[in-house]
């Protein structure tokens, strides 16, 4: 098996004149093995830095999912009237701004729109706040809770969330060797639009550089996914930014790859152009707090903003303006906090 991710470790290292990029079929046994340690440590440090310098191709996007959809927990599908929504967002975290998509996650599913995170721990590089610690902040622990229970708060609640070392502990070697790096390979590339549910899925997906929508487009193509929405957002996240215009781009239609490219301008919806600054978690979970408590405030802004946008995109309303003016009926009426509520009785 080292002969075989030998192979591969040359392909992808021997530099602009010789190297190669790795098939599909390829970068999918590259994956599994180093997943399942066939692979030796000295081969797979090796194949993920020359990877990262390389840079992936859609298609080799598309075989690192191959094997996450092998080997890695899904969701089953529950009855819904819409696709859920599944956030692909960085791993490993924020630093700079706040996180809004717990909020999103309970506003859409307060309208009937099921969502799907995924995510673990504060992990490398960049050892951000993760989703999880923010959710633990808000009295709902997903670290404890093995897949069938989470089906159940899924099922019953329309959120769920897969974390990493409880439902996929196979990814807990590669953490270490990101850390070790101190670079992002093109795994945590793959994350973004890594669907873990089974049903009829609406793929959401964060991003920083431009030429990374290519690679979603096409590796999503050859996966036959056809609903998708990827964000220029907050320091990759598929939070909308509130400081500059809002690039997106939309699937077309169910039979359709095409992009179809939208640029939002929140102060063409009254929102002031800035993001809110990432302080303590703590201070983050009491303005979340507040806001779900229907406060006005900046963070309120960001929730109405994106929380707005995303009913929007579910076709739960017809257009922007009605939108974030659900947004706001939801967040002040107290059926966003009563979703809260009934996720805390369930753990």
């Amino acid at each position: 098996m080292t002969n075989i991710f030998r192979e591969f470790v040359q392909k992808v290292g021997s530099g602009n004149h010789t190297g190669e990029n790795l098939t599909r079929a390829q970068a999918a046994t590259a994956t599994k093995m180093m997943l399942l340690g066939e692979a030796t440590p000295a081969q797979i440090g090796a194949f993920l830095i020359a990877h990262r310098i390389k840079r992936p191709t859609g298609e080799e996007l598309a075989g690192m999912l191959d094997a996450y959809d092998e080997l890695g927990p899904k969701l089953q599908p529950i009855v819904s009237e819409r696709p859920a929504m599944v956030l692909g967002i960085p791993y490993d975290g924020r630093t700079r701004t706040a996180p809004i998509s717990p909020v999103t996650a309970l506003l859409l599913a307060a309208a009937g729109q099921p969502v799907v995170m995924h995510g673990g721990d504060r992990l490398p590089t960049k050892y951000g706040l993760p989703l999880i610690d923010i959710w633990q902040g808000l009295g709902v622990d997903w670290t404890a809770l093995p897949l069938a229970k989470t089906q159940q708060v899924f099922a019953k609640t329309g959120i769920g969330f897969i974390y990493l070392p409880q439902h996929f502990p196979l990814t807990t070697s590669i953490w270490e060797y990101r850390d070790q790096l101190g670079k992002r390979p093109p795994l945590a590339t793959m994350e973004l639009i890594w669907c873990p549910y089974a049903g009829d899925a609406h793929v959401i997906a964060g991003f920083v550089h431009p030429p990374t929508e290519g690679m979603f487009q096409i590796a999503l193509g050859l996966r036959g996914v056809t609903k998708f929405t990827f964000v220029k957002g907050l320091e990759g996240s598929c939070d909308l930014p509130r400081d500059r215009t809002a690039i997106i781009g939309l699937s077309s239609s169910v039979t359709s790859q095409e992009i179809e490219r939208l640029h939002f301008v929140p102060r063409d919806y009254g929102f002031t152009t800035k993001n809110v600054p990432l302080g303590t978690t703590e201070e983050l979970v009491a303005d979340i707090r507040d806001v779900l408590a229907g406060k006005p405030g900046e963070l309120m802004q960001t929730a109405l903003w994106n929380g707005g946008f995303y009913l929007w995109r579910s076709g739960i309303c017809p257009n922007m303006p009605e939108a974030l003016a659900k947004a706001e009926e939801l967040l002040t009426s107290g059926v966003v906090a009563a979703k809260l509520q009934e996720l805390q009785a369930l753990q």
